[in-house]
């Protein structure tokens, strides 16, 4: 049998939910494998009538509690935080417990979704049962601004020590594992400490397959002006489901990708921004220590901050990525021990 993948929408009080709905019901499909389920926060009026408008092309539930949640006196400000994990922590429930799936693939409602996007968790739905290294599969690359992805390797998936989020698929263990201890605030920071992280990966794609359109929200646009607006949405189908995705098995992937990038020539930051090398293959800019990633990363346009120690879309340290057409390895040096939580 098809395995049902419900997906979650986290909605609140943006009406342009109608975006993010209209691209998951264009390209699901089957509305019988991927049951869509709105949970809608904040009692906003507006966007309610929006989510009814869909009929019973969508589930809609409303998450009962919209009561002002005490915060420290420091933290008043970021009582959207602490209403945000509330409201995750409740449509979760209900999609575990109440529902009884076994998986679902968490989005919010300012997300738009590429053509593959159930097609990609279709596939990768049974790579996560598989693997207890994985602990999630996410259509999102922190680093997926148009130059720095091969749009022609659409196809190309990575391991990650990151929690990237912004659409990603987990299973039912995991929540049984989270629900407990819950954070009430900064949920997916949490989500990135080694606490519950315990040494496992996520999927991630060479190019995201979604992209995020909500400039306007509790974070106040930080980050959306300076990369998230920029991340490429994939146009291209990849028929995920018949391709072999065993390369990405923990053994198998550190088989073959270690020693790609450690066979990879170094440079120097110099010579990648001076374009001095004839060769177009692979290259290695080698890094060691904090200050020292910070300074490659934002000379190169990559995010750099760290959470946790981990850089954004890294593995084991690595992050892969594309400059002047090149691709390039952020690596630490061969002998890795593992992340420093001190590293932030």
């Amino acid at each position: 049998a098809e395995p049902v993948l419900p997906v979650l929408v986290l909605a609140c009080d943006r009406s342009t939910v109608r975006r993010c709905l209209d691209k998951l019901l264009r390209y699901r499909p089957s509305a019988q494998r991927f049951p869509v389920i709105v949970s809608q926060d904040c009692g906003h009026a507006e966007t309610a009538r929006v989510i009814a408008s869909y009929g019973d092309a969508v589930a809609h539930i409303r998450q009962p509690d919209l009561s002002d949640i005490p915060v420290p006196p420091e933290h008043r400000k970021f009582q959207g935080y602490y209403k945000i994990a509330r409201h995750y922590r409740w449509a979760l429930g209900q999609v575990f417990r109440a529902f009884r799936y076994r998986a679902a693939i968490v989005v919010e409602d300012d997300l738009e979704v590429a053509p593959d996007f159930f097609e990609y968790f279709q596939a990768l739905f049974p790579v996560l049962q598989a693997d207890r290294s994985l602990w999630c599969v996410s259509a999102w690359n922190d680093n997926g601004k148009e130059q720095m992805v091969d749009a022609a390797q659409a196809e190309l998936l990575y391991r990650t020590d990151f929690f990237p989020g912004l659409g990603w698929l987990l299973l039912a263990e995991l929540w049984d594992e989270l629900e407990p201890k819950w954070p009430k605030a900064f949920w997916d920071d949490w989500m990135r400490q080694p606490e519950q992280r315990r040494g496992r990966s996520c999927v991630r794609p060479e190019v995201s397959r979604t992209m995020t359109f909500g400039r306007k929200g509790v974070s106040h646009g930080q980050f959306f002006d300076q990369y998230l607006k920029f991340i490429k949405l994939n146009d291209r189908f990849v028929p995920f489901t018949q391709l072999d995705l065993s390369y990405l098995q923990k053994d198998e992937y550190e088989r073959s990708f270690l020693p790609r990038v450690y066979a990879a020539p170094e440079v120097k930051v110099e010579e990648l921004q001076g374009n001095r090398r004839r060769d177009s293959g692979a290259v290695r800019l080698q890094y060691r220590g904090r200050d020292a990633f910070k300074a490659f990363a934002k000379a190169l346009g990559l995010m750099d901050d760290l959470k946790s120690g981990v850089p954004r879309a890294g593995y084991r340290g690595i992050v892969s990525f594309v400059y002047r057409g090149r691709r390039v390895y952020l690596a630490p040096p061969r002998d890795w021990t593992g992340y420093d939580p001190t590293w932030s």
